[in-house]
């Protein structure tokens, strides 16, 4: 798979219910084009998962359907390695030397360590406070050039590359300084019925929330109740949160540009707008979702994927560890 002179992408994905339309578009849809420009490697990431309560069977459906939908979206197993982080022990391997190169002070300064510790009071675990070192690790086991991320996980990005950073002058150049990769549009759907506020499938109104695998009633339903704003105006602009998400979800769907969207729309109302946006998501999402029942349905073949995949990950990973361990001075196995 792997081909000379193209730089190396990683980014990963938690297996925590059914993938948003956020997630489709903001990540998964990036992830399908950039698999022709770079090599990639993806990966579902349980370890990160259970660093909130889980429930073990829920947990494992889940992670079979994260993969089998990274599939349906269009990741090829041809051009990129997809792989769940558990099949790859590496990784933790790994963390751990990267979590004797990370402050303290570095991880107390996470803000996302802050909102899950004040949401999961009653959790407040250790691997919640330092799953950003496994998430380093996670990216420089690779030695990855760019990591596709959202403006929320610029943070952890910026601690993977410091970490990286003080192992090389510790021990001699080694780590590449992963950069980000961040998609000029669609790079982040806000909610539908809190437009300031980024798409999640853990929102308490189910209305804000489009899953991939809603049915085309569900999408549409949502979609009509999107807010919007009292300007009967369809055109992109500042104070628009809710039209300017809607023609954000509309132009990722359709191709279609703002300028083109306006021009459709003109002198049609915010209900007319929002049912063909509706449509145009129901169709857009409709082979995914038949490929998805079709992939998960055949589980052998979904397990020799994911148990070839997690092969070639550890491969590779494998030879950047075993440079790691012998640059920190530990005995050789072999």
């Amino acid at each position: 798979m792997s081909e000379q002179g193209k730089k190396l992408i990683f980014s990963g994905i938690q297996p925590t219910g059914t993938f948003t339309l956020g997630n489709y578009i903001g990540a998964i849809s990036n992830w399908k084009t950039l698999q022709d420009e770079y090599n990639c490697i993806y990966s579902v990431v349980d370890m990160h998962a259970i660093t909130v309560k889980q429930d073990p069977a829920k947990l494992r459906s889940n992670t079979l359907d994260a993969y089998a939908l990274l599939l349906a979206c269009g990741i090829d197993l041809d051009k990129s390695i997809v792989f769940i982080q558990s099949h790859v022990k590496t990784h933790a391997e790994l963390s751990w030397v990267l979590s004797c190169t990370t402050q303290f002070g570095e991880l107390t300064r996470m803000t996302q360590f802050k909102d899950k510790s004040a949401k999961h009071s009653d959790d407040v675990n250790a691997g919640l406070f330092t799953y950003p070192v496994l998430m380093a690790a996670d990216i420089l086991a690779y030695n990855a050039d760019l990591v596709p991320v959202g403006a929320d996980q610029k943070q952890h990005l910026e601690l993977a590359r410091n970490v990286a950073q003080r192992f090389n002058q510790r021990y001699g150049e080694f780590f590449t300084l992963p950069e980000p990769y961040i998609a000029e549009v669609g790079a982040k759907i806000m909610s539908l019925q809190e437009p300031t506020k980024k798409m999640s499938k853990s929102d308490e109104n189910p209305n804000s929330c489009i899953l991939i695998l809603d049915d085309k009633d569900t999408i549409i339903r949502k979609f009509k109740r999107a807010v919007t704003d009292s300007e009967a105006e369809i055109c992109y602009r500042d104070g628009k949160d809710g039209i300017n998400n809607l023609m954000t979800i509309y132009s990722m769907v359709t191709g279609k540009n703002f300028d083109e969207i306006t021009k459709e729309f003109a002198g049609r109302g915010y209900g007319d707008f929002k049912l063909t946006v509706g449509e145009a998501v129901a169709e857009h999402l409709r082979p995914v979702q038949e490929e998805f029942a079709r992939i998960r349905a055949d589980k052998q073949y979904l397990k020799e994927c994911y148990t070839s995949n997690a092969e070639k990950a550890l491969k590779m990973s494998q030879r950047v560890l075993s440079k790691v361990y012998r640059k920190i001075g530990f005995v050789d196995a072999r």
